[in-house]
């Protein structure tokens, strides 16, 4: 069996999906390898898998970039995400940490709020591209606080964490496995998390909706098979992967890089997906993400 993931080896999606694999090839009796095709923000990947035979053994690990985001942004993919796919499992969703640079006059969300009503504009916020999860998490953030951050764009999280360190930029909605260590050094003031509650890794770390009722952001990895996977192939990946996220060992893998496990059949991700869809949509709406 092949898990192709869509970007490259090392980042967070990689790293989940050869937990995944390390997890289920021995029950599934068969070798599960993990291969990366990179490019076109995750489209490479996903646009093979929608060709590859329908045969359970071809799956793309999926996250709400590649197959939701990109669905929003680009009207030419060469595939249909819902036409071209069988939902699998959800396999985990991963939440935010809204940070700010120790010299921000903010020691919680209400008082970032009061700070940037104050000064509207004046508090940079660092984003990876448009349309990343950093992004959605800043202007959802922006919309129900009614709050304005000037946003800096970067090519990918790390070198805007970076100047997030130096103060450079004041506030960021990152990945929270991409900031355990530098808010464990206190190089960055963490404020609360995107989940609708508190995060078990985190367990002092206030949910921002404590703060802002209703607000809740989560990103989320998932497998999709091409269309026409016979359902006894799918049940079989299904019910694996659901078995493996609820072992000890695997959960803490999982939650050490910042995923909360989940593990669902596919009927319950397919539910899932068809709301995420228009949430998405509306996300690339509001935040004015292009391609370009």
């Amino acid at each position: 069996m092949r898990l192709i993931v869509g970007f490259a080896p090392g980042g967070s999606t990689d790293t989940a999906a050869r937990v995944v694999a390390q997890a289920i090839a021995a029950s599934l009796g068969q070798p599960v390898v993990v291969e990366n095709r990179t490019g076109a923000a995750g489209n490479l990947a996903t646009e093979h898998v929608a060709r590859s035979a329908p045969d359970g053994h071809t799956l793309v690990v999926a996250s709400l970039g590649s197959h939701a985001t990109n669905a929003a942004l680009y009207s030419d993919l060469p595939f249909d995400v819902v036409r071209d796919f069988a939902p699998v499992t959800l396999i985990s969703l991963s939440a935010c940490l809204l940070a700010v640079h120790p010299s921000v006059q903010a020691r919680n969300v209400a008082e970032l709020i009061a700070l940037a009503k104050a000064r509207p504009g004046a508090l940079n916020c660092g984003i990876a591209g448009a349309g990343s999860s950093q992004h959605f998490a800043a202007v959802l953030f922006e919309q129900q606080a009614d709050v304005r951050f000037t946003h800096v764009s970067y090519r990918g999280g790390a070198p805007a964490m970076t100047d997030l360190i130096s103060g450079q930029i004041d506030v960021m909605f990152s990945p929270t496995a991409e900031v355990l260590q530098q808010l464990q050094a206190g190089q960055v003031r963490g404020l609360g998390v995107t989940r609708q509650d508190r995060s078990p890794r985190l367990p002092d770390m206030p949910a921002i909706a404590e703060t802002l009722p209703g607000y809740q952001f989560n990103s989320w990895l998932g497998l999709f098979a091409p269309a026409g996977t016979p359902a006894p192939a799918i049940r079989r990946i299904s019910d694996e992967v659901a078995a493996a996220m609820r072992r000890p060992e695997v959960r803490a893998q999982m939650e050490q890089f910042g995923y909360q496990p989940v593990g669902s059949t596919s009927e319950e991700f397919a539910t899932f997906y068809a709301g995420e869809l228009p949430r998405v949509k509306e996300l690339v709406r509001i935040s004015g993400a292009t391609v370009n």
